[in-house]
């Protein structure tokens, strides 16, 4: 394994840490929804924003010139991460290095599994994976960073 990408890979693990939250309601959703919202402007890029609890969708936000395309990112990156439990941008760094595909590692079928970056583990602290963060749009470092940081920005505010 290189250097450079085992340290990514530490980088990702402290942020999925530095996530978690201590309970979530369908207002977090909401208030994280729109922070997100915020966050992305800069980017002046359209993407999706997608917040899932148990399997509920609590938010869903798609920026005019995002197509359903987008949405089924969403679905893919947020199988990865219901499956793994791991971000969907750590799952497909980890498989890179191993010069491997989802199909090839853990035979699923890549229709129904994204390993790009953008799908977040909504981890609540004592429980574990309860759903998941996603946005779809950026590049797949953008994606993973702007749900990492504005999680982080969100706790924080919170405090």
């Amino acid at each position: 394994m290189s250097d450079s990408l085992q340290d990514l890979l530490n980088i990702i693990l402290l942020q999925e840490e530095k996530c978690e939250f201590t309970s979530f309601k369908s207002e977090d959703a909401l208030a994280l929804g729109l922070l997100l919202i915020d966050n992305a402007k800069p980017f002046k890029k359209s993407v999706v924003i997608d917040i899932t609890l148990n399997g509920h969708q609590l938010f869903h936000y798609a920026m005019g010139g995002t197509t359903k395309d987008n949405d089924e990112w969403v679905r893919r990156k947020n199988n990865t991460v219901n499956r793994f439990g791991r971000s969907s941008y750590y799952v497909g760094r980890h498989l890179a290095n191993q010069n491997k595909t989802v199909e090839e590692k853990y035979f699923v079928d890549e229709k129904e599994y994204a390993t790009h970056g953008g799908a977040f583990p909504l981890k609540i602290k004592d429980v574990g994976v309860v759903g998941t963060i996603t946005v779809s749009g950026l590049a797949q470092e953008d994606d993973h960073n702007l749900v990492a940081n504005t999680i982080q920005e969100y706790l924080v505010s919170k405090a």
